[in-house]
């Protein structure tokens, strides 16, 4: 029976193929929408005529380049699309090849051979010496690539901090650590004869006896013993350290250091994103079969440890399962009626301005603790004055604050971005947007605050801002307390994500766990890692280093410690409490949705640390600035001792001869790149568009095979 089937297979695909293929392959979708391409048909039929031909021999694929001048741009055997038998004809080649060259040529190839062998050597090194490598490998194949997006975003941050630790030690702490041990002999920048008296007083060393809880106080809030070490701005002074003929000028250097730490993290930044950016548009191509991708060519053929293969068929697991939830989202957004979508954008329009009312509400109790804290904490006759604990809530008040917004917020905001019924990717970023827009801008609020008593706005003849140019009386060295905010900012941050662990996560672990014959319990469920709220939380945490870096230099020391103990934590919590989520989300574009938020948080750091080095006028009792008009001031005079050609050059450089043509210059570049990008934007158009036609090709043939055969 099978004998008699294939005979008639046989026979009716040859007819086929003599008479019939001219017409089949016109009705061809790709013959029909791309006639101005040539005629199709006729392709296919020499195509067709060809298989019948002789097979090529293996030995004839081998690329002529690697018997040439040419094999240094060759890629190494293993990397060619051949099969093994091919590999092994074409090294047989190679060898003959070989054996003709010359000394120095034979040496030249051995040389560009062995060079190849120890780079691929070292990129394997370098793999294993990843961070966390193993650990977020796990992780994906546990939990699915929209967690371990989260655990690849902290890491990030984890070694932008690192790196970034060792420019502000290597430029600011160890010099004036080492010249501080090595008691050289500095050379004071400005006379503060020329300035009022009552501008001086700044002596924040506690005085008389002290108790232990105060040390623990100061500790917490940035105050007392630790105001006067390397951790803040004022301890630094105004000085240049002149050895070995040369002079070390610590204002300019704290101030460029600065400048350049916000500066590298901006580059490494954009460089990331455009990286993740490229990755993104591609994997989210559903035209580039992301289905048959995944099933046909996801799979890493040299797994060879069973662990390693059953995270990576889980891993390729939550990719489909994800696939599926947004085409079945697509397919129920297009059957809604007309009445349903207006209903819809009414409901939208109703959910924002609810979240736009939450949101001044808890900035207007953001700016009242803020301002109610400082003066409790500044007020000589304070009634909390000698109460350590008191005087300890009261310095956390805003944080409080902050906190309690950041938590009930977020949650409100989960629950109606529901009823929005928003995509399932769209959800997570107009929640994480909304949740960034709350943190960022109660941060903006508590800088403002600040900033208010600084400046005695409301109040300008205040007699400290008329003296001094700032309140003197309540912020005596106003940079150190604006980097004491941010510090007990990032303490509280810390604190809570170790309390809701302890007392949030692991209790409702237990309770789901031990107590299954609850029925609101088992309603309640067990926690899900959601992505959104954590990655803000990082989000968060790196804008307070990088809006205190300019007042506390030690702050990016601080925030690697914090992340590597957030890694750590978050990660005992998604294996201890945590079970996958119910609705998982693209990797790749949350990827990259991360790092703009990110960028968005940089920005805004941007504003107070530039505010602060052109225009407010620096403490005139603390600091490396004390006696400037502005920070800035530091780099002109600086520049003021510059050789004259140098000087001339700089001041070209900063004038409008040299902008303008820059400006232009940069123009027509922009203007070329923008027409390059849409030049290769249309040919990937048209690229994607014949892989869609090719894919219905084969539909149509497979039908028609189907048919014949029956």
């Amino acid at each position: 029976m099978d004998d008699s089937w294939r005979s008639r297979e046989n026979e009716a695909g040859s007819s086929w193929g003599r008479h019939g293929a001219p017409s089949l392959f016109l009705q061809l979708p790709s013959n029909q929408t791309l006639r101005f391409r040539g005629n199709k048909a006729t392709a296919w039929e020499a195509a067709l005529e060809g298989a019948s031909e002789p097979a090529v021999d293996p030995q004839e694929l081998v690329p002529e380049f690697v018997l040439g001048e040419e094999e240094e741009d060759s890629r190494p055997l293993k990397e060619l699309p051949l099969c093994l038998e091919s590999k092994r004809k074409l090294r047989v080649l190679q060898e003959q090849a070989t054996s003709r060259l010359s000394g120095w040529e034979l040496w030249r190839v051995g040389k560009r051979r062995t060079l190849r062998r120890l780079r691929s050597q070292a990129g394997a090194v370098l793999s294993y010496a990843e961070v966390w490598r193993g650990t977020l490998r796990h992780i994906e194949g546990h939990f699915g690539t929209g967690i371990q997006s989260y655990f690849n975003f902290l890491r990030f941050l984890v070694l932008m901090n690192f790196v970034a630790s060792l420019l502000v030690v290597g430029f600011v702490v160890a010099p004036n650590a080492a010249f501080e041990a090595l008691q050289l002999n500095r050379t004071r920048q400005r006379n503060d004869s020329l300035v009022n008296a009552s501008c001086l007083h700044y002596n924040p060393t506690p005085q008389g006896l002290v108790s232990y809880f105060s040390y623990v106080m100061d500790l917490l809030s940035g105050k007392g013993f630790i105001e006067l070490t390397y951790l803040f701005y004022g301890y630094y002074q105004h000085s240049a350290v002149d050895f070995v003929g040369f002079s070390y000028n610590v204002p300019l250097a704290y101030l460029l250091t600065a400048l350049f730490y916000l500066l590298f993290c901006l580059v490494w930044i954009v460089q990331r994103s455009i990286y993740l950016l490229k990755r993104s548009l591609v994997s989210e191509d559903a035209s580039l079969g992301s289905y048959s991708n995944k099933v046909f060519a996801g799979w890493d053929f040299g797994l060879v440890q069973g662990r390693m293969v059953e995270l990576k068929h889980k891993s390729i697991r939550y990719e489909l399962r994800m696939d599926l939830e947004e085409e079945a989202l697509r397919k129920c957004q297009a059957e809604r009626t007309t009445a349903q979508t207006v209903s819809l954008y009414v409901l939208r329009v109703l959910i924002n301005i609810l979240v736009l009312g939450l949101l001044g509400g808890s900035f207007y109790c953001i700016f009242r603790a803020t301002s109610y804290s400082q003066w409790l904490l500044e007020k000589t006759d304070s009634p909390i004055k000698g109460q350590y604990f008191l005087e300890l809530l009261a310095a956390y008040l805003p944080s409080a604050v902050i906190t309690a917004a950041n938590l009930l917020l977020p949650l409100i905001f989960e629950v109606i971005v529901q009823l929005e019924k928003y995509p399932l990717s769209f959800q997570i970023k107009i929640t994480l947007l909304r949740s960034v827009f709350l943190r960022l801008a109660s941060l903006g609020v508590v800088l403002i605050s600040l900033w208010a008593q600084i400046t005695c706005t409301g109040d300008p003849h205040m007699s400290e801002c008329r003296n001094c140019g700032y309140n003197n009386r309540l912020h005596p060295c106003w940079e150190t307390s604006v980097g004491q905010e941010m510090y007990k900012l990032m303490i509280f941050d810390l604190v809570v994500i170790l309390l809701i662990i302890l007392f949030v996560e692991f209790p409702r672990k237990m309770l789901v766990t031990y107590l299954p014959s609850c029925s609101l319990l088992q309603w309640w469920g067990q926690q899900e890692f959601m992505v959104p709220s954590n990655v803000l939380d990082l989000v968060y945490g790196q804008t307070l280093c990088w809006t205190g870096a300019l007042f506390c230099p030690l702050l990016p020391v601080l925030n690697t410690i914090k992340f590597i103990v957030v890694f750590y934590l978050k990660k005992l919590t998604l294996y201890a409490n945590c079970r996958p989520a119910e609705r998982t989300f693209r990797a790749s574009s949350s990827n990259f949705f991360f790092l703009l938020v990110l960028l968005f948080g940089l920005g805004i750091s941007f504003i107070p640390a530039l505010y602060s080095m052109l225009v407010l006028p620096p403490s005139k009792a603390c600091g490396p600035f004390r006696g400037d008009p502005t920070m800035w001031n530091t780099v002109d005079d600086a520049v003021l001792q510059l050789p004259y050609r140098t000087r001339d050059f700089l001041k070209f450089v900063g004038s409008v001869a040299f902008a303008v043509p820059l400006f232009l210059l940069l123009s027509i570049l922009m203007f070329y790149l923008k027409a390059l990008a849409d030049s290769y934007s249309s040919m990937v158009k048209g690229l994607k568009g014949q892989l869609r036609l090719e894919g219905q090709d084969k539909l149509f043939l497979v039908k028609q095979i189907s048919e014949l055969s029956q």
